[in-house]
């Protein structure tokens, strides 16, 4: 005789795979027993309540479910999913999936786990107690799609300055919705916003959202980086996003620089019309202030003079022209031994090589002077003081000395000093 381990007498419980005939059991599905009513009088009655608690998984997670009861009284547990099919009941496993697995049998527990959890798995699952009467817990398993990376639309041309750069990023297969935000490179894109559009998926449980944003573009934008992320609680505190470069079309800039940069006389000059802009300009046209035809028009932007004489003296103008426009630069050619100046559009002149070298040379001359005036002050400062210590020279006494030899003899130490001071006459 089989073991009363079923619930509601007369009702269909799922149980492992068990055929009795000669006891009145009979299956009406592979998953579903029907037990006869009069086996309600050998049912436990005093088995305590079984707790479970709810799980939120991720597609591809693993799902851990757990049910407990403090007081069993012999009674077996039972883990049956939301179409009600049994998965395990107690050890006995009840349905082929290989993704479910026993983590822990016992009287007061039955924890099993569904690996690879995909959206379909969510619903309520239900852990049985088989009492009399049956004791149940649900739990409720909340699966979360995870959002596609976000990708941006609306960059693939570029865009001209001062002009609105119109932006889409969509990210598909979040449940719930996710949500969307922008940032333009290290700086979050506030206001702008056309909105966020939510469509649901065709598999009935995920979203797709959209989000829209717009901004005037300048010169300094090219090159920027315009990121998308978005925020979903499937990712954990983790940051799934998209960047792109935005392309900014500009007016073009130019200015001119001789090689050599101190030209000469009779030497080689080339003037080479530097031009920068988005796109870079690709026609260059050169002029000469004064003359009536242009000298060059090219995508060449160098201008060559094999040989300066003076009569290539002169401005000369450099135009450079792109799809976004075109922009003047002139150069100020002075071939009598002066430096020529760059006159860009806001340009300020440069000074000449010759001022700076009359500069220097006026400088030396100065220096020069300043020590020859210095050397004949000192060497009159000399001479003064040389004639003062050959006056102080003379003997004391002599002034009043009628002649020569009265003031020698005279003289503070009469004859015996007169071999120690002599006086020389040159």
């Amino acid at each position: 005789m089989l073991p009363p381990r079923a619930a509601e007498p007369g009702g269909p419980h799922s149980l492992p795979q068990l055929d009795h005939p000669g006891l009145g059991i009979s299956w009406k599905s592979p998953l579903s027993l029907h037990i006869p009513r009069a086996w309600g009088l050998f049912l436990p009655l005093g088995a305590g309540q079984p707790t479970t608690s709810d799980e939120t998984v991720v597609t591809g997670g693993t799902v851990v479910l757990k049910c407990q009861v403090e007081d069993p009284d012999d009674s077996s547990l039972q883990w049956s999913n939301p179409a009600q099919q049994t998965l395990y009941f107690g050890e006995k496993r009840a349905l082929r999936d290989n993704r479910i697995q026993l983590e822990k049998s016992t009287p007061n527990e039955l924890t099993i786990s569904i690996s690879d959890v995909v959206l379909s798995d969510e619903g309520e699952y239900t852990c049985s107690l088989f009492t009399m009467p049956v004791r149940t817990a649900k739990a409720l398993v909340t699966v979360l799609g995870v959002p596609q990376k976000p990708q941006i639309f609306g960059h693939e041309q570029p865009i001209d300055e001062e002009k609105l750069a119109r932006l889409t990023c969509r990210s598909s297969g979040s449940k719930p919705a996710a949500q969307l935000r922008w940032r333009k490179g290290n700086k979050e894109l506030k206001g702008g916003y056309e909105g966020t559009e939510v469509v649901e998926d065709p598999n009935g449980k995920t979203f797709t959202v959209s989000s829209r944003v717009e901004f005037r573009v300048t010169k300094e934008d090219n090159e920027a980086e315009v990121t998308c992320t978005v925020d979903h609680e499937s990712l954990q505190n983790a940051e799934r996003s998209t960047t792109q470069k935005l392309q900014v079309h500009y007016k073009p800039t130019a200015k001119i620089e001789p090689h050599p940069q101190y030209p000469r006389e009779g030497e080689k000059l080339q003037l080479q019309c530097d031009g920068q802009g988005n796109p870079i300009p690709q026609e260059f046209l050169w002029e000469k202030e004064g003359s009536d035809a242009p000298l060059q028009l090219s995508s060449d932007s160098v201008l060559i003079f094999p040989f300066l004489n003076k009569s290539d003296s002169g401005t000369y103008v450099c135009t450079a022209t792109s799809s976004m426009g075109s922009v003047v630069a002139k150069y100020n050619l002075d071939v009598s031994g002066k430096r020529g100046w760059m006159c860009e559009p806001c340009g300020i002149p440069v000074p000449s090589t010759s001022s700076t070298y009359h500069a220097v040379i006026g400088g030396v001359v100065a220096v020069i002077v300043f020590l020859l005036l210095s050397l004949l002050i000192v060497l009159g400062h000399y001479l003064i003081r040389h004639k003062g210590t050959y006056l102080t020279h003379e003997a004391k006494g002599s002034d009043d000395a009628p002649d020569a030899d009265t003031a020698i003899i005279n003289a503070e130490g009469g004859q015996a000093g007169g071999d120690d001071k002599k006086e020389y006459f040159i």
